[in-house]
């Protein structure tokens, strides 16, 4: 990869001074407003599935509608992150959030109200395309507000510990509302955190001025790049219940593959490109990229199989198990907000994220031991505890390094990469894992005497399966991102946290 003009080395060239930065006095209160954006979103991929089963039985509709549920959400969410992100760099990331929230906000209220399977369809896919619009808002602000070294670690931590917590999160609070409310409060709860941040950010954000001059909308690259991605993502989901050889998931993995390697083209010979090159070409943040798109598919399968597990095997209500993953993201936090605020300073990226996602491959590779008798207590929270360890201690210094040292113009772009990094991530970890899960439980099973107890023993083999593949999949990581992201502590990271020592 080339060495991009904005390094890691200097980010003082592109980073505004604090006199220059309009947010500075007020950047603590705006982390808790892009963290509250940041938690509605991430939650919400996670919040409605388990409210599926009542809104189902409530609305009547069929198994096959009920995945659309999900998918729709992740569809539009997926493929318009990138046109998201730079609308936020063409008409201001204050603009962009609270439409983005609005937005949410009142199309959440629609599907709390849908009264069929369709009018909660539609609530899902919109959504997808307003929090596609204020996720990448929300990563570009918090880059652009917190430009001293030593305090944009103690942010990202804060921020990444969000991003990797959330979705469990959303797992206890889908239980709590569904068992004490119902299951329209999962949409409804939406509203509250959306007309919170709202406020917050309406009195707290200003408009920044851009430190370049301002890109244009690439039609071709958007048209292309957002056709890309949605055949993808959907080629993915498609996966989760068609064969490999069907045409409804090889014919539009191809199809987006295609579109994609055009949209690369493309960006090479606009004046305009709606994700310039050289936001990728740069090592650390190539190398950060890589590091969200694999711990994505690794953290599926802990999140939906562990989930199975507990549920169906250990009889744990949704509460509890939302309360079971509560361990690693406790641990997950410590881990990010350290990693962030005082070991990426002094050593960089390269030792952290891959030693995290080693970490993170060994709390898996011990989760995969568990069998039919295993308990949670023996079984289950020592993992969890490892991989939270793990999770923060990569993610964060990614996410945080992934959007380092850009051009202010590009901040929602870089921030948007980010966000479907994870987005694409997720759809190859659903659709991958569970296609490695299925044949793992009917290969357990064949040519033996069906009974409950070989059931519950091939479920289980089932996960421990996808735990052991997620681990690879972790290692793997390991191994490219060490060999991509520079070695040593950012110049002026490193003197930040020599002064603060």
């Amino acid at each position: 990869m080339t060495e991009s003009t904005a390094t890691l080395e200097r980010p003082g060239e592109d980073a505004p001074s604090h006199a220059d930065n309009p947010h500075h006095a007020r950047r603590w209160l705006i982390l808790v407003v892009i963290g509250l954006a940041q938690l509605m979103v991430v939650l919400d991929a996670t919040v409605v599935n388990i409210a599926l089963p009542s809104a189902q039985a409530d609305l009547g509709f069929s198994d096959d509608a009920r995945q659309w549920v999900v998918t729709a959400y992740a569809l539009a969410f997926g493929s318009l992150l990138l046109l998201g992100g730079r609308l936020a760099d063409l008409f201001g990331r204050k603009n962009a959030l609270l439409v983005g929230l609005a937005g949410f906000a009142a199309v959440s209220a629609i599907g709390g109200f849908a009264g069929n399977i369709e009018m909660l369809l539609i609530a899902r896919a919109a959504q997808g395309v307003f929090g596609a619009l204020l996720a990448p808002a929300a990563l570009s602000l918090l880059t652009t507000t917190f430009t001293d070294p030593k305090e944009r670690g103690r942010a990202f931590g804060v921020f990444g510990a969000i991003g990797g917590g959330g979705a469990a999160i959303g797992l206890l609070l889908g239980g709590v509302l569904t068992e004490y409310l119902d299951w329209r409060w999962c949409m409804f709860v939406n509203i509250v955190f959306a007309v919170v941040t709202f406020i917050g950010g309406a009195i707290l954000l200003r408009r920044q001025k851009s430190d370049g001059p301002r890109p244009k909308l690439d039609l071709p690259g958007t048209v292309t790049a957002s056709a890309g991605l949605f055949a993808l993502v959907y080629g993915f989901s498609n996966a989760e219940h068609d064969s490999w050889g069907s045409v409804s998931v090889w014919g539009f993995l191809l199809a987006g593959l295609v579109l994609l390697a055009v949209f690369v083209g493309l960006q090479q010979r606009v004046r305009h490109p709606l994700l310039p090159l050289r936001v990728l070409l740069d090592r650390d943040r190539g190398g950060s990229y890589i590091a969200m798109f694999l711990l994505a598919i690794g953290m599926f399968s802990i999140f939906l199989f562990l989930t199975f597990y507990v549920q169906l095997n250990l009889k744990f209500t949704p509460i509890q198990s939302g309360f079971g993953f509560l361990p690693m993201v406790g641990t997950l936090m410590i881990a990010a907000t350290t990693a962030t605020s005082v070991l990426l300073p002094r050593f960089g990226p390269r030792p952290l994220v891959p030693t995290g996602m080693l970490i993170a491959g060994a709390g898996l590779f011990w989760l995969s031991g568990i069998n039919v008798g295993s308990t949670y207590a023996g079984g289950v929270l020592g993992p969890l505890m490892v991989m939270g360890v793990g999770i923060g201690l990569a993610m964060a210094p990614a996410m945080s390094v992934a959007t380092f040292g850009v051009d202010m113009h590009d901040a929602g772009v870089a921030s948007a990469t980010v966000n479907t990094m994870q987005q694409v991530g997720g759809s190859i970890g659903t659709a991958l894992l569970s296609t490695l899960a299925g044949n793992a439980a009917s290969s357990f099973i064949a040519g033996r005497t069906p009974t409950p107890q070989l059931a519950a023993e091939a479920a289980v083999h089932s996960y421990t399966t996808a735990f052991t593949w997620a681990a690879a999949i972790f290692v793997a990581g390991a191994v490219i991102t060490g060999l991509l992201l520079r070695p040593g502590a950012p110049k002026q990271q490193a003197t930040a946290a020599a002064v603060h020592m």
